[in-house]
């Protein structure tokens, strides 16, 4: 499992979906995810401050721990026919099974560490050099152009075996 980190968050060109763009985090590879649209608004605010308001995904940590168990991170742990599956791993070793947008979205906003199975990074992760040839500390606007250009041209089923 490998530990990743938020490069970007767009919109697919052609299908107007949102995507994740996760980035290794001691590598140069990254896997982009198609999210749904209210996962991605939720990603899109970032980590959750101490005093904002809760949203329906956030009561789900204070909850947990309520009950005395912990959330330690969300995984990205297999891709079948196309699609991504995660699981939260609560406590060190149990797993519950999420849509990875939900996963993703709980994890951003708690500033949960993300993991995906090294096995999808070396079936469909792409260098981030491809994705964005002027660097991560690019301005944000060259960022988001390489980054369209890149996605003009991807679409979910190019992630299918």
């Amino acid at each position: 499992m490998l530990t990743m980190r938020v490069l970007r968050l767009v919109v697919h060109v052609r299908t107007r979906e949102p995507v994740l763009l996760l980035g290794e985090e001691d590598g140069d590879r990254c896997v982009p995810v198609f999210l749904r649209r209210p996962q991605a608004d939720t990603i899109a605010l970032g980590p959750r401050g101490a005093d904002d308001p809760l949203l329906p995904q956030d009561v789900l940590l204070p909850v947990l721990e309520g009950l005395g168990h912990q959330v330690d991170r969300a995984e990205i742990v297999a891709l079948e026919d196309g699609i991504f599956r995660a699981e939260l791993v609560v406590d060190g070793d149990r797993r519950v099974s999420l849509r990875p947008s939900d996963a993703l979205a709980i994890a951003v906003r708690e500033g949960l560490p993300i993991g995906v199975a090294d096995a999808i990074l070396d079936e469909v992760g792409q260098p981030i050099a491809d994705l964005f040839p002027h660097g991560t500390d690019a301005p944000p606007e060259k960022q988001l152009a390489d980054f369209r250009e890149f996605l003009d041209d991807v679409r979910p089923e190019d992630f299918r075996p």
